[in-house]
Parts: C-alpha cells; sequence; structure tokens
C-alpha cells in the first residue's frame, strides 16, 4: 500500500501524523511511504524521513499516489 503524509495546514497545527520511526515501521512491513516536504519542520527534518524509507514529495503528488492518506484530528 502506498501511505500519503501531507503536511497539516490548519492554523497552529504543528502536529505531523506519522514521524520518522513510524515511517520506518510502514516501511519494515512492506508500504510505501509518501510524506509531504516539511512535515515536521519544527520537529522532524526531511531528511529523517528519507532515511526512514519515505519518498518526499509535493503535495499533489502525495494525493495523487497514495492510497491511504494518514492526517492528524484535534481531540
Amino acid at each position: 500500500m502506498i501511505v500519503g503524509v501531507p503536511k497539516e495546514i490548519k492554523n497552529e497545527e504543528y502536529r505531523v501524523a506519522v514521524t520518522p520511526i513510524g515511517v520506518r515501521e510502514l516501511v519494515r512491513a512492506g508500504h510505501a511511504v509518501l510524506v509531504e516536504k516539511g512535515p515536521g519542520w519544527l520537529r522532524f527534518a526531511d531528511d529523517a524521513y528519507v532515511k526512514a524509507g519515505a519518498k518526499m514529495a509535493p503535495a499533489a503528488e502525495v494525493f495523487a499516489k497514495a492510497e491511504m492518506i494518514v492526517k492528524v484530528k484535534e481531540p
């Protein structure tokens, strides 16, 4: 499965749905992960996602190619 992780665009939302460790586990389970560039700019650099096995992509590609989109939802 191709899992897509877009940046959160809601005002004052700085969380990211999948951390680099989560990407590593998804890849280990056989999934491909597309992450929009700069998702966790406060905590996680893009290169951490790449090292974990994700492919960085623009938002349009993430939404076009992903079979499942993972987003943050407020409590």
